[in-house]
């Protein structure tokens, strides 16, 4: 499942929201007083007590479910029956499934070649979303057919089986019946044994309407009239491989469609709206690429006969990878040759590659329980960049990957609240919250480390053997350890289980001392605070696979070793007193290095001159920004080094360097010299703005095109005047229809118009909005909007967030992008979201949409996916109080001496 609440640099900015608190967020959290312990100094609420859960019984289990649903798309209803071959392994009179919100009609159990038995009573148990099936008799061991009719709701809450809106060509409004199941989320359409090791087959039937699209896991088998209405139509699907239920999936609705084959001869479709099918051409070619890809790199074959991708209107998730039927966001899966953007070419890639992952490592082989959850997705987050680097290669997609997917793990794991990569699972309600950045992003980082550590040959063999050996069954993380170790020789187990086990990262400090024609290192190991150097007396150690470089050849590793202690002596031959010395040769090991001051000195001019790689300049940047944050080092030196970017060509640098100043920016938005910070903005990103220019040139690509878009925007956004006066300019062109925008190019300039725009520029947004047929400009449009900084344009902004107007799952966008606009639109964001808890917590209850909001209502509003995510934006918080206090003096008193003395370029 691909996790999308936000463009990813607003997920960045959500999780570091303003610096000084609210007060009524402080109030709340002294209230919370007898649920809380100290938390390192930070003295912050503590996480709830677990609450008791208990597995199924293994007593009675499934072989295979024969489901037949009927939806009703304008009673928003269902009828189910459900005949399920069952085991029963030990006698007993219950039968214990998992059910939420269904109503069962009647239920029997009848033993092979015996009578039926019917149950007497259903007990119902909501809070575990379980139901216990009484029997009058005992249920003797051996295998039998359990049957049960019931009913539930398509309800719209964009879990279990849901309806979705849309609207078809002429204007109509009409509903798509869909479903999303992963975690835990089956059970709301059929009773079943909703746990990822109790595998079956699936055969699947659908009664709907004779003119809509069914479609489901496997391909059609049969269509025939019903008996009971000549309006409808049952249509049958082939028996599934065994699998488990959150895999389980189902489409009624109307939809066209674009197909081909790939060349290992599976049939793939692209669903899309009715008349946009011309917008799923670029997925199909992605997806027909990537299948013989993953069979080659797995060298397991795509077990199913076809594959479809469909985009569903109100989808919670970015995607979701039901084997044989992956169901997607618009704005994940369909691409307008005209309209779409780059960088929305590179997301559907993304996608499309992390998705068709999932159908080998999660779909054949499965996570034995939740607490897996991270090898699930932490893979498949790693491999969908090998996947598009393959596909695509001018996207230079593994620097992105640095700037996407590490810095900001390591931004989340360096927090008191951070939570190692396994976590144990057991109440449901706990499984949403570990769908966060530490099982997607650190769990990619940290299989990126271990593919550079193992090689590429070895770690292809350990899967080869992990998938053949676990195929259709389910795993655990040791056991991939255990394939990997067989394969490479190397110690897996244990440098893994040093990452996986316990939260955070390590602070490589390492200092040098020429001796003769060699350099001696000297490397010391200690855990990274966000808080400031680590105080605790047990400080936690890792095996670190480290790599050093020097500038005799900046893209090869000198020498690789394992730190598997707290300190340790290296000698590097031959390295001349005038040569550089980097650790971390492209930024695969996921720690944060601190270099002696004379270390540093000697790195900064492979900035300059561009002799660092991209990523190892990334890399260095960001490692002392963070460095800063944590108040090791003082931030002025950061602004000093940020200024060496100056010739600086490459997007993904930018990209993480734009990041990191806008987060000081909203450090500094409560200061008097915010506008000192914003001439320093433009000062860092006019010249790399001169070169770019407005218009594309010849033979520029992908990278030019996303470079101009983030260096415009954050120019407009920073008041540079010629900007602003361009933007404005080609933006009433564009509305007046002379001159329609590059969809590269709306993005900065909606947010450059609208920051320093007035009503007038707002209602005509709204009417783009409002006009836009397709969802990606309609995202696009609901992204900036939080850029207006008057206050009641504001409250118009967020109002409207609420509205009919906005996706549900879309309407999380807006209202971060007002909290991440401007100090009054994070206060206005907050008091809007106490004022609409009620709604916002029914509308996404039990869901990780909700942990992608502002919450901090503990106790009178507690909201237990997004308990976590409230304990880390308290955090966060706080340390930004406490680096303002620390460092805005001489933040200020640098931008004035700056200002009186400008650095000559």
């Amino acid at each position: 499942m691909w996790l999308a609440a936000a463009a990813p640099s607003l997920a960045r900015r959500l999780l570091f929201l303003g610096p000084p608190p609210p007060p009524l967020l402080l109030l709340l959290l002294s209230r919370s007083s007898r649920r809380r312990r100290r938390l390192h100094s930070l003295g912050l609420a503590a996480m709830p007590e677990k609450r008791p859960f208990e597995r199924l019984p293994a007593d009675v289990s499934p072989i295979n479910y024969s489901l037949c649903l009927k939806p009703d798309l304008l009673d928003f209803t269902f009828e189910g029956k459900l005949e399920a071959a069952a085991q029963v392994r030990q006698a007993t009179n219950q039968i214990v499934m998992n059910c939420a919100d269904i109503d069962i009609i009647t239920a029997s159990y009848a033993p092979e070649g015996d009578e039926e038995i019917h149950a007497t009573g259903f007990n119902y148990q909501n809070e575990d979303e379980k139901v216990t099936l009484s029997f009058p008799s005992t249920l003797q061991t051996g295998t039998g057919t359990l049957k049960i009719d019931f009913v539930g709701e398509l309800n719209d809450k964009m879990k279990g089986f849901y309806r979705s809106k849309y609207t078809t060509p002429s204007g109509e409004v009409r509903y798509a019946a869909v479903t999303q199941f992963e975690a835990t989320d089956a059970r709301r359409a059929f009773p079943c044994w909703d746990e990822p090791a109790i595998k079956a087959t699936f055969d699947i039937s659908l009664v709907v309407p004779k003119d809509r699209v069914a479609l489901s896991n496997m391909n059609v088998i049969d269509r025939k009239p019903y008996p009971d209405d000549e309006n409808l139509v049952e249509v049958k699907f082939a028996r599934t491989p065994v699998m488990s239920t959150y895999l389980v999936a189902f489409v009624v609705g109307e939809y066209d469609f674009v197909e081909t084959r790939s060349k290992d001869g599976v049939c793939v479709r692209v669903y899309t709206p009715v008349g946009k099918a011309e917008q799923g051409k670029f997925a199909l070619e992605v997806a027909a690429k990537t299948l013989p890809f993953y069979k080659d790199y797995f060298n397991v074959p795509y077990p199913l006969p076809k594959i479809d991708l469909i985009a569903i209107a109100d989808f919670a998730a970015g995607a979701m990878e039901n084997w044989g039927l992956v169901t997607y966001r618009e704005t994940a899966l369909l691409i307008d040759p005209k309209n779409s953007c780059s960088s929305s070419r590179q997301w559907v890639a993304l996608v499309v590659g992390h998705e068709l992952a999932h159908q080998w490592f999660g779909n054949l082989v499965t996570m034995e329980w939740w607490t897996h959850l991270w090898l699930n997705e932490g893979f498949a987050s790693w491999i969908e960049y090998l996947c598009v680097d393959h596909c695509f290669p001018e996207y230079d997609i593994w620097t992105q990957f640095v700037s996407a997917d590490y810095t900001r793990a390591q931004e989340l794991d360096a927090l008191d609240n951070s939570h190692p990569i396994e976590v144990s699972v057991g109440h449901p309600s706990e499984v949403d919250e570990i769908f966060d950045a530490i099982s997607y992003s650190k769990g990619a980082s940290v299989i990126r480390m271990l593919h550079d550590y193992i090689g590429d040959k070895d770690f292809k063999k350990g899967m080869n053997m992990y998938l053949t050996k676990f195929q259709q069954k389910n795993a655990a993380t040791e056991d991939l350890w255990e394939s990997l170790e067989n394969a490479s020789g190397k110690p897996i187990a244990a440098v893994m289980n040093t990452w996986t086990k316990q939260m955070g990262f390590p602070l490589i400090y390492v200092e040098a001392e020429q001796v003769e024609d060699d350099r001696l290192l000297k490397l010391s190991q200690k855990k990274f605070c966000a808080s400031g150097p680590y105080v605790g007396e047990d400080c936690p150690q890792w095996m670190v696979p480290i790599t050093i470089s020097t500038n005799e050849d900046p893209n090869q590793a000198k020498l690789k070793i394992l730190m598997d202690k707290p300190e340790m002596n290296v000698v590097l031959k031959n390295v001349k007193s005038d040569q550089w010395v980097k650790l971390n040769l492209g930024t695969v090991g996921f720690y944060r290095t601190q270099y002696s001051s004379a270390m540093l000195e000697s790195l900064l001019p492979g900035i300059r001159d561009l002799s660092l790689p991209p990523v190892d300049r990334l890399g260095l940047q960001n490692d002392l920004f963070s460095l800063a944050r944590a108040g090791i080092i003082s931030t002025v030196e950061v602004l000093k080094v940020m200024e060496a970017f100056v010739n600086e060509p490459n997007y993904t640098v930018w990209s993480d360097l734009s990041c990191n100043l806008g987060i000081l920016s909203t450090l500094l938005s409560h200061t008097d010299f915010y506008e000192e910070i914003q001439e320093f903005v433009k000062d860092v990103f006019s010249p790399i703005g001169e070169r770019l220019g407005w218009d594309p040139k010849p033979g520029e690509g992908h990278l030019d095109a996303l470079l101009r878009g983030l260096v415009l925007g954050k120019l407009g956004k920073a008041g540079h005047k010629a900007t602003l006066e361009e933007a404005r300019r080609r933006f009433k062109d564009h509305v007046e229809g002379k001159q329609i925008l590059s969809a590269d190019l709306r993005s900065p300039v909606y947010l450059t118009v609208l920051k320093h725009g007035d009503g007038t520029t707002l209602d005509i947004m709204l009417k783009l909005h409002k006009q836009a047929d397709m969802q990606e400009e309609k995202n696009r449009i609901e992204r900036v909007l939080g850029a207006t900084l008057l206050p009641e344009l504001i409250q118009k902004v967020l109002t409207f967030a609420l509205s009919e107007e906005v996706r549900p799952q879309d309407t999380v966008s807006v209202i971060g992008g007002v909290a991440g606009g401007s100090k009054h639109g994070r206060k206005a964001a907050w008091k809007f979201i106490k004022d609409n808890w009620e709604e916002l917590y029914n509308r996404y209850q039990g869901g990780f949409l909700i942990s992608r909001l502002i919450k901090a209502f503990f106790e009178s509003h507690p909201a237990p996916s997004a308990e976590r995510t409230i304990q880390q934006c308290c955090e966060n918080i706080l340390l930004n109080a406490a680096w303002l206090k620390r460092d805005a003096e001489s933040i200020h008193q640098y931008l004035l001496q700056r200002k009186a003395s400008p650095p000559a370029v």
